[in-house]
């Protein structure tokens, strides 16, 4: 296992679209186990593939019950919307209020190339659909309601705050 460079807001690579994963292969299996360790390390609770320099529709969290992959996931139904606290681990220290649907049914397959369909709630919605952004070049900058930017106090909440 390695620690992978996590690319900051400056790298074109967060701005890109990603390609569906075609065959789950060792290799794809290696990252989801190092992009783990490294959300980890860096005390976030997602990291997608473009995060790495990974162009793939690929990301992993852990919203406190271990870390797990979403593969080519797909957003089929969304209902209702809140305002919630967001932070990036590709924008240090800068957090924004983004509106987001409270409730998701979503469709993906796990590292394993099992298939999931489930409705998924509350902070793990957010966090899907925060990661789900990033596989099309979106950063919660892009969705902040205006005026709500700011800069975190150190490491004040960094691991509620810092998505991915």
């Amino acid at each position: 296992m390695a620690l992978l460079e996590i690319l900051t807001y400056q790298d074109p690579a967060l701005r890109s679209k990603t390609e569906e994963i075609d065959h789950i292969t060792p290799e794809i299996k290696n990252l989801v186990r190092d992009m783990s360790e490294t959300m980890e390390a860096a005390y976030g609770v997602g990291l997608a593939a473009p995060q790495v320099g990974r162009l793939i529709r690929l990301f992993v969290y852990d919203i406190g019950d271990g870390p797990k992959a979403v593969i080519n996931p797909r957003i089929i139904r969304t209902a209702g919307e809140e305002v919630g606290n967001e932070g990036c681990l590709s924008i240090p220290r800068l957090l924004g209020d983004v509106p987001r649907a409270v409730k998701l049914t979503v469709a993906w397959l796990d590292e394993n190339g099992k298939r999931h369909k489930r409705t998924v709630e509350g902070f793990q919605a957010r966090v899907f659909q925060h990661e789900n952004d990033h596989l099309y070049g979106i950063l919660f900058t892009d969705k902040a309601l205006p005026g709500s930017l700011r800069m975190s106090d150190d490491n004040l909440n960094e691991r509620e705050a810092q998505i991915a």
